[in-house]
């Protein structure tokens, strides 16, 4: 059994991206939308590899009650260069020193994902190692120029022409750094709705 083989289940995604709907949309169900405005200020946890788990989950219960078969999912994404956070730019200079600062090296990609119905929740969280050829500045400036980054974890989308040509290694799911883990989500989903077959 697949998640498009239950119609009386009503699933929601809580994300206003483009991204995560196009990705949700890719698994064969349908789905609605909520979105809130939301605090995404970093938790008070100094593990920051949990703060996008942390942040799904309250945006989950920030969006409320939810009826007997309906499925809500939340997540965040965070990009990650040692011990920082890479956070959506402010302006092209911002956008320019977090990717020469990643440029040759490697960075990791975490996603936390949160699962809710009416009985209750799960959460879990996705890594991927991402590595960067060393970048000319001449590359970065033209990326930021004509694709304007500026909603975007760490400054690029993997699925953009950055991703072509600036990434020459991963470590992981794929589809974790566009914002949501498919293969994982999909199992994990399997599992919260119980319909995986007994063994």
């Amino acid at each position: 059994m697949y998640l498009e083989d239950l119609p009386d289940h009503k699933f929601i995604l809580g994300s206003s991206s483009p991204r995560r709907q196009a990705l949700l949309g890719n698994l064969n169900i349908e789905f609605d939308i909520q979105t809130l405005d939301f605090d995404e200020s970093a938790p008070d946890d100094p593990d920051i590899t949990r703060h996008p788990e942390i942040i799904s989950r309250r945006k989950s219960n920030e969006l409320g009650t939810l009826a007997d078969k309906e499925c809500l999912i939340t997540s965040d994404t965070s990009v990650v260069l040692g011990d920082r956070i890479l956070n959506k730019p402010a302006d092209a200079e911002e956008a320019r020193q977090m990717l020469s600062e990643m440029s040759g090296k490697w960075h990791e990609v975490y996603t936390g994902v949160c699962l809710r119905n009416a009985s209750g929740m799960r959460s879990f969280t996705e890594m991927t190692r991402v590595h960067f050829k060393d970048l000319r500045p001449e590359l970065i400036d033209y990326y930021i120029d004509t694709y304007k980054p500026y909603d975007k974890a760490g400054s690029y989308g993997i699925q953009e022409w950055f991703g072509y040509v600036a990434v020459d290694r991963i470590e992981g799911c794929f589809f974790n750094v566009m914002g949501l883990p498919l293969s994982r989500l999909h199992e994990e989903m399997l599992d919260f709705l119980s319909i995986l077959p007994k063994e």
